[in-house]
């Protein structure tokens, strides 16, 4: 969707930043490595910020310490091309509200927009599931 003069295009993807839908979340990602990293890699994976700290301790050649969990995944075989992608839950929260959760090619949406008096979605209504409700 176009997010008017002062926004950008996210292209075909269903509305924008502050939802849950594909325009809101869905952000193309650049890496770039001579050598290590080959040119051209396309991959479905979706990464998070919490896979930052995770990949760049892996660069590092580190050890995360081990008295806690991480959310996070090491995303540096995608990266370079070892494999497609890595399956695993991503769980989309506005502060302590859990809106959405993808596994793969399916997300389920709790809450599809954040604020119940302001259009995230002008000009992409689609009944029943751009609403202001839960």
């Amino acid at each position: 969707g176009i997010a008017g003069k002062n926004g950008g295009s996210n292209g075909p993807l269903l509305c924008g930043k502050q939802t849950t839908f594909e325009g809101g979340m869905r952000e193309p990602g650049i890496a770039w490595w001579p050598g290590t990293i080959k040119p051209g890699i396309i991959t479905p994976q979706v990464g998070t910020t919490m896979d930052i700290l995770v990949t760049a301790v892996g660069l590092a050649g580190l050890q995360l310490p081990s008295d806690r969990i991480y959310d996070g995944i090491d995303l540096f075989p995608v990266l370079t091309g070892k494999v497609e992608s890595i399956e695993r839950p991503v769980w989309y929260y506005r502060g302590n509200e859990l809106f959405a959760v993808r596994v793969g090619q399916y997300k389920a949406h709790l809450w599809t927009w954040s604020h119940e008096h302001y259009n995230f979605c002008p000009g992409e209504y689609v009944k029943d599931v751009t609403t202001l409700t839960k």
